[in-house]
């Protein structure tokens, strides 16, 4: 059986997406070699707890510039073909460390988010939820007088129990486990592939460029975009 069929008989599906997602609908990326933002920027001072509570203006400027990114981007096709895959029961979840909301705008609904959302601020002082249209309007304080923040990890900061604990369950559930653009250079979020392998689940690793993992993986796909890739894998599942 090629690995074009893999989808049709795995009974359970799950897709792992990392920044090379993102970067296709035109959002830039953290760690690649030339053009990485923590190649430009020190993610101690900007990015951290450390900052909210000591470079609040560097911070809240940093995550508005963000914020206001998201906005002007949206879903590319590959989003739209994994939404498309979940209402037809093709797969079962996605786990992403992407915080741009786009597999959601996209129609996929059940979305595990590792790393938080910049859709989403809460005040630093009482958890209160705002929309990120605050960052935008430049209000950055809750009507207690706290500091609005973005709903996404921080450096200095651990992944959501919540979150890490539904993952953690759907890894444990796939037979068929599919990474879209990321690295896997971020732990404890790149151990998740390895679990599912471990398992019994077949891997299936598609980025840019190589990663450290890629000897586990059943099939590695590089130098490929992801929305070219899918589209042409959901062509496949078409025929059949």
């Amino acid at each position: 059986m090629q690995w074009q069929q893999w989808l049709l008989h795995s009974n359970y599906t799950v897709v792992f997406t990392g920044a090379g997602m993102s970067t296709e609908s035109g959002l830039p990326d953290f760690r690649s070699k030339k053009t990485g933002l923590w190649k430009k920027k020190d993610p101690a001072t900007i990015a951290s707890t450390d900052a909210l509570n000591n470079n609040v203006e560097q911070f809240i400027d940093f995550y508005r510039e963000r914020v206001l990114g998201v906005k002007e981007f949206g879903p590319h096709k590959g989003h739209r073909i994994l939404a498309e895959w979940e209402q037809k029961g093709i797969i079962q979840s996605i786990i992403t460390q992407n915080v741009d909301g786009f597999h959601q705008q996209a129609g996929s609904e059940r979305v595990i988010e590792l790393h938080g959302t910049l859709q989403k601020l809460h005040c630093q002082s009482c958890g209160k939820e705002y929309d990120s249209e605050q960052y935008v309007n430049k209000d950055y304080h809750c009507s207690c007088g706290g500091i609005l923040r973005p709903s996404i990890v921080l450096f200095g900061e651990a992944l959501p129990e919540d979150a890490f604990q539904q993952a953690l369950e759907e890894t444990e559930k796939a037979e068929l486990f599919i990474v879209l653009g990321s690295s896997l250079s971020v732990t404890p979020a790149n151990q998740f592939p390895l679990l599912a392998k471990q398992n019994g689940a077949k891997l299936m690793i598609v980025n840019m460029e190589p990663t450290t993992f890629d000897m586990y993986a059943d099939v590695v796909i590089n130098k490929e975009k992801i929305g070219e890739f899918l589209e042409a894998w959901n062509r496949k599942i078409d025929k059949n």
